[in-house]
């Protein structure tokens, strides 16, 4: 399961300068990762709502084909989302994707990058993940944060930064 090991200051304070809160979590085929682990490295730690919807889909593909340029900028890319290994195994499968998706079922990690929250759909409120990237440096500190992401150009924006 994945969980959280720090607890930072109010997650809806996270700005560009703090501390990036530890993680540690597991992905679709069961490896560890932590925040930790990818010292000396840039993250790019992606929160989408749903594995296999229409704007997530979207999201990750573009991350998928643009992967060989983030990897020339020394970026990893890690998606989070609250669904369970099984699906995110269907949807690594189906899009192809070969970057990590991190489980988040006790939405531990999108809680303290305060990332989950009350949405509204089709008049209706609910708690869920508000799609949000974080750029976290090689010191772990954050670098640059996308909140309430539309999906067209965004990954775009992402490489643009680092």
């Amino acid at each position: 399961m994945p969980t959280t090991k720090a607890k930072p200051k109010a997650a809806a304070e996270l700005n560009i300068g703090d501390e990036a809160p530890e993680f540690d979590a597991l992905d679709e085929s069961g490896a560890r990762h932590s925040l930790q682990s990818y010292k000396g490295k840039t993250v790019v730690l992606y929160f989408y709502p749903r594995d296999s919807t229409p704007g997530c889909t979207i999201e990750a593909c573009d991350f998928r084909d643009n992967l060989s340029a983030f990897k020339k900028k020394g970026a990893v890319i890690l998606g989070v989302s609250g669904d369970s290994a099984k699906s995110h195994q269907n949807f690594k499968q189906k899009q192809n994707l070969s970057f990590p998706l991190l489980l988040d079922e006790d939405h531990g990690i999108s809680s303290v990058y305060g990332v989950w929250g009350e949405k509204m759909m089709y008049g209706r409120k609910f708690q869920g993940i508000v799609r949000s990237t974080f750029v976290i440096g090689k010191d772990g500190k954050i670098e640059q944060v996308f909140r309430k992401v539309s999906v067209p150009g965004h990954v775009k924006a992402v490489l643009e930064t680092l």
